[in-house]
């Protein structure tokens, strides 16, 4: 099968060594397992963290977004059977999506979006169960609930803060404020259904004031949580909860106290590298969107396509990444 793989040295995603096109033995397999034909394919931060060496992995080929359809299944799968077009994140520790053939466990994948082509619907799997755990496991929102709270989404443009504005805007009745710093990115924001958008490259206080607010209930900070820390203790109310889902290169919670604020970590890779009794959450989760997208409530949160996958669209995809300029998800479909 077709492949693309990362190289054994940290280089920059402009480097051709960095992404290159291979070809690899197909995968077999096994009792839970799916075997996918990839139709598209996004990316994520994780993808170049592990490009760059920051996340050790034996397997060189990367991606953790994938719509595809089962062409075989183990001999334990009980949810899906050949044919059925399927949608997932996949495992952290696993041969990753960037390929013609993929195997994913069963509990992790979940029926494609009806309403959704392929390229849409890749888009959303690993930043839907990232936001979706974020707002519901972490941070304890309920559906319904949140009347006379609010919640800040720091970063509210990016994968995650896409699906996150949305999914907290139409099932609960928190007050969604979201962070962007460009014209387009607020927006976009805007457009996700946030009731406020303020610039992140300003301070926070002053913008939340401006708005009749003299703090939040809960914080879900998506990228550069250490630069803005000592500004969301301070815009918490007492007793708050702050959701963090980035890499700090330190972060000092002490602060925290005086207020009784508590700190929430996000990693939606949890259940999968610890093989937890509720690892089937995941699917559930995924066939939950599923039906908000095709009742309209949700939608897909596809930035820009890409083309065609293969190593210098990857490539491509990684760089603008790693700018941190990317709205939405970026999305590479077919072979």
């Amino acid at each position: 099968m077709k492949a693309i793989v990362h190289g054994d040295t940290t280089l920059p995603a402009s480097d051709p060594r960095a992404l290159q096109d291979a070809v690899l033995p197909d995968p077999t397999p096994e009792a839970h397992d799916l075997l996918v034909e990839v139709r598209a394919v996004s990316v994520n931060p994780v993808d170049t963290k592990v490009r760059q060496g920051l996340v050790q992995r034996e397997s060189k080929v990367l991606g953790w977004d994938v719509s595809g359809v089962v062409r075989a299944v183990g001999s334990a799968v009980s949810r899906f059977a050949v044919g059925d077009e399927v949608y997932y994140a996949g495992e952290l520790f696993r041969p990753g999506c960037n390929s013609e053939l993929h195997l994913v466990d069963e509990h992790l994948a979940g029926h494609k979006p009806k309403s959704l082509d392929h390229a849409q619907a890749a888009a959303l799997p690993l930043t839907a169960i990232t936001a979706w755990e974020l707002l519901f496991d972490r941070l304890g929102a309920t559906e319904g609930g949140g009347a006379g709270q609010q919640l800040l989404v720091m970063g509210a443009a990016g994968g995650v803060g896409s699906v996150l504005v949305q999914l907290a805007r139409q099932l609960t009745e928190l007050t969604v404020i979201g962070t962007a710093s460009r014209q387009e990115t607020q927006d976009w924001v805007r457009q996700l259904g946030a009731h406020h958008v303020i610039d992140h490259h300003q301070p926070l206080r002053p913008q939340l004031e401006a708005l009749g607010l003299d703090g939040v209930t809960l914080v879900a900070s998506l990228t550069h949580t250490d630069e803005h820390f000592t500004q969301l203790v301070d815009v918490l109310r007492p007793q708050g909860r702050l959701g963090v889902i980035d890499d700090p290169a330190q972060l000092d919670v002490v602060p925290m106290k005086a207020k009784s604020l508590s700190l929430h970590w996000e990693l939606m890779f949890t259940r999968s590298l610890f093989q937890t009794p509720d690892k089937v959450r995941q699917h559930e989760i995924l066939e939950r969107v599923a039906g908000l997208i095709d009742q309209g409530t949700l939608k897909t949160t596809l930035g820009e396509h890409l083309g065609r996958i293969d190593a210098a669209n990857l490539r491509r995809a990684h760089a603008q990444l790693e700018s941190h300029q990317a709205r939405g998800k970026l999305v590479l479909e077919g072979f």
